[in-house]
This record gives C-alpha cells, structure tokens and sequence, in this order.
C-alpha cells in the first residue's frame, strides 16, 4: 500500500510540472510572434483591413510595419513595438494612433484595441498569406476602363470615376474623385452577377450598385453612404476624361486673404481628440472656427486630406459613426 504522504508528493509534482509546461507553451507562442497578421478595423460602416508584419530587430527586440490596403497605403512604420509575457503593444506615431493586445494561448490570435482619438476593437489573426494588394492582369472584361458619373447632392456635383480592371482573381476597381483630387482608391470588393454590379468602398462606408446596360455603354445604379442614397448614371470615358480636374470656385488660391492655425482640441473625459482650423482675417472682424478638414458633400466623401492610413476619425462615416464625433458627444460647443 502507498504512503499517503509520497501520493501526495507525486501529485503535487505532476501538477507543477504541468503548470510548468503550460506556461512554456504560452511564452513559446508568445515569442514566436514574428510573421504577418490580418485584422479589420470598423468604426460605423466603415472597414479597413490592416495587416501587421512583425518581424525580429536582430537584437532581441521587435520591429514592425502596417499596411492599410482598403487605402492604399503599404509600408507604414511602427514607431515602436514591444512584447511582455502575452501582452503586444506598438505605436504609429504618423498616425497618432497606439494598439494594445493580447496573445492567445494557441498562439494563433491576438485580440485587442486600436485607440486614435477613441478606443476602437482590433483582433489580429496570423495570415498564411498577407492580403494581397497587387493583381495580375488577365484577358479584359466587357466593362474593363473608366467609368464616370456625377452625384448631384442638391447642393453640389462631384464627378465619381470608377476604373474597373479584369485580373487572375477576378475584377478590381478603384474610385477616384477628381474634383477633389482624389485619385484611385482601392474598392474594398467588386461583384458581378450578369447584368447586376455591386462596388463596396468600405473604407468611406459606401456602396454602388447598379445595372449594366446592353449596350455596355452605361451603367444605371444608385450610391449609398450612412447619410442617404443618390442615383448615379456612370458612363464610359477615356484615362484623359477620367483624370481631368475641373476648376471649383470654392477652391482658394494661396496666398490666401487671411491666417490659418491648426488647432486641436482633446476631450479626455470622452476619450476624443478634435482637429480643426482656424481662419483670422486681417484687422478686426472674429476667427472663423471649422471642423477640419472641410468638405461641402458627404455623399461621396473621399477628400485627400481625409484619406490619410489608419486615420478612421477623420474619414466622414456613416451617420452613427459621426454621432461619436459630433461637438455634443466631445463637449465643443
């Protein structure tokens, strides 16, 4: 018969060894971090696929970049980037935004929070393949080229050009705005069913879908963001029609009639950060105080200032995502 004491001895080593390999298992995982990682990041409407590529600094640290395909954007540097236990954390001082995250145990997902004027979640999970950014081209489609429409909001036209290309996995488009000098931004996913297109640009939070017509001469649809939908008729063009940029009016030629001061304003009760400018007239009159950066039409809202990567606070988003932003929500008056 065994003593009672030495079963309890073996017992108590077993657990410690088992408590032992588990904590290893976690600390291999958590080490072994270098590689490629997906997530989506979603405010309102609004997508963005980032892709985080970690890798070792050859002196026992870490060292990392961020891609932001939904904008275009490849490359971007971590400013810094460190591992304790499970804990990952980095920041993109471009884009004035920090992560903060957690390994799991299989090594296989970190889940966590991306904070950039507010905290928003971000779970990133190991890729086989990073997201592919780069197509090849295959044989043209009936509607590969230039398509352009104008979305009349009432208060002003803004001309959309789509650029549609076949390639080996399938179409791929890009929206431009040339009358606010936006050019080729990445739609997020491009279906075709017959004579039925669909167009989501995820990263402003819109959709196009439309009918193609017989004559492969029109495409006859309708543009949807959270603010409202407005018909849109797009037409075949050429590369130079696409491209041409019309001269606004409101487009103000510099040196301007007045001072410009970029301005900031952080609520930290409601953990959100306000940029703006503001305009000062010569002599005596009163600043004029805009949120930044301005742009009369939401409706298609891909102005160049607003793209800038991993910058979701500044993208003009579906009507609940703007309710997170607006002065009440901040505290501005």
């Amino acid at each position: 018969m065994n003593h009672p004491l030495g079963m309890w001895q073996a017992m108590r080593k077993t657990l410690m060894m088992t408590a032992i390999a588990a904590v290893g298992a976690v600390a291999i995982h958590a080490q072994d971090i270098a590689g490629d990682w997906q997530g989506t990041l979603k405010a309102g409407t609004v997508e963005l696929r980032i892709v985080l590529h970690i890798a070792n600094d050859g002196g026992g640290g870490l060292k990392g970049s961020v891609d932001s395909p939904d904008q275009g954007a490849n490359g971007i540097p971590v400013s810094s980037i460190s591992l304790k236990d499970t804990k990952l954390t980095f920041s993109i001082d471009s884009a004035r935004g920090s992560y903060e995250g957690n390994i799991k145990p299989d090594g296989t997902l970190i889940e966590g929070t991306w904070s950039q004027g507010r905290p928003m979640p971000l779970d990133f999970k190991r890729a086989s393949l990073p997201a592919k950014v780069e197509h090849r081209q295959a044989k043209p489609s009936d509607i590969d080229g230039y398509w352009m429409g104008a979305l009349d909001t009432k208060l002003m036209k803004l001309r959309a050009v789509f650029h549609i290309t076949n390639t080996e996995d399938g179409l791929v488009a890009t929206l431009s705005s040339p009358d606010e000098g936006v050019m080729e931004t990445p739609v997020a996913a491009v279906t075709r069913t017959d004579s039925s297109l669909r167009l989501e640009v995820k990263q402003i939070g819109a959709t196009f879908a439309g009918k193609i017509v017989a004559d492969l001469a029109t495409i006859d649809g309708t543009w949807t963001t959270g603010a409202g939908s407005w018909p849109l008729v797009l037409k075949r063009v050429t590369e130079k029609e696409a491209s041409e940029r019309r001269r606004r009016p409101q487009e103000p030629i510099k040196p301007y009639p007045y001072r410009e001061e970029e301005v900031e304003y952080a609520n930290k009760t409601a953990s959100v950060r306000i940029a703006g400018t503001l305009t000062i007239p010569p002599g005596k009159g009163l600043p004029i105080w805009r949120r930044s950066p301005p742009n009369c039409c939401e409706c298609l809202s891909i102005h160049p200032r607003r793209l800038r990567p991993l910058s979701i606070n500044s993208l003009p988003v579906s009507a609940s995502a703007r309710r997170d932003f607006s002065p009440a929500r901040s505290g501005v008056t």
